[in-house]
């Protein structure tokens, strides 16, 4: 699950033929993907002030906000969602920034995110949910997060897995059994 990190080759508007972008433009777009990636919230917020678009996307679909996110940058984050980017926008693989940030176990990125109107569930095509995706890797204190924002430990991907399976097929016990106890909990009669 890692966004690439080359730049778009695509220009023009929806409906016309892309018109060829200059060496100088790529070089540009790149440098601006590689800002994203490092984090430099200032550079950001200079460059949106200046006319950059948000939903700026590289060749792979990555938009600044996934660069940001996947690399651990909340500050790059909310500048860009403060310009108005989509916390939900995927990548050409379907993956949200969200799914990125649990990924890597960037918890501050996820608040951040869910703070701009973030999907929490931020499911792939497959069906692989944000809380999926941290419990395999048993990062507890995401989950626990996660589930406190109202991500639900009973969904299931394409193949019909739980964030539970996901944790116990990975060897997550400690997150298999503390999502065992948030499925008996949401199944418990109020007031039990």
């Amino acid at each position: 699950m890692q966004p690439d990190s080359s730049a778009d080759s695509s220009a023009g508007k929806p409906g016309q033929s892309p018109e060829p972008m200059s060496d100088e433009l790529i070089d540009f777009a790149s440098e601006v993907f590689d800002v994203a990636r490092r984090g430099d919230a200032a550079m950001l917020d200079t460059l949106l002030h200046k006319g950059l678009p948000p939903n700026l996307r590289n060749d792979k679909g990555d938009t600044l906000v996934m660069l940001a996110s996947y690399h651990g940058h909340a500050d790059a984050v909310r500048v860009l969602l403060g310009h108005k980017a989509d916390p939900n926008l995927r990548n050409d693989n379907g993956q949200t920034p969200i799914a990125g940030a649990a990924f890597k176990g960037y918890k501050p990125v996820i608040e951040a995110l869910l703070e701009h109107g973030a999907d929490v569930e931020g499911a792939s095509p497959d069906g692989r949910t944000a809380l999926m995706i941290a419990a395999m890797f048993n990062r507890m204190e995401m989950v626990e997060f996660l589930i406190e924002k109202g991500a639900n430990p009973d969904a299931k991907d394409a193949n019909g897995f739980t964030a539970r399976d996901a944790a116990a097929k990975m060897g997550a016990p400690d997150t298999a059994a503390r999502l065992a106890q948030a499925t008996e909990a949401k199944s418990r009669p109020p007031g039990f």
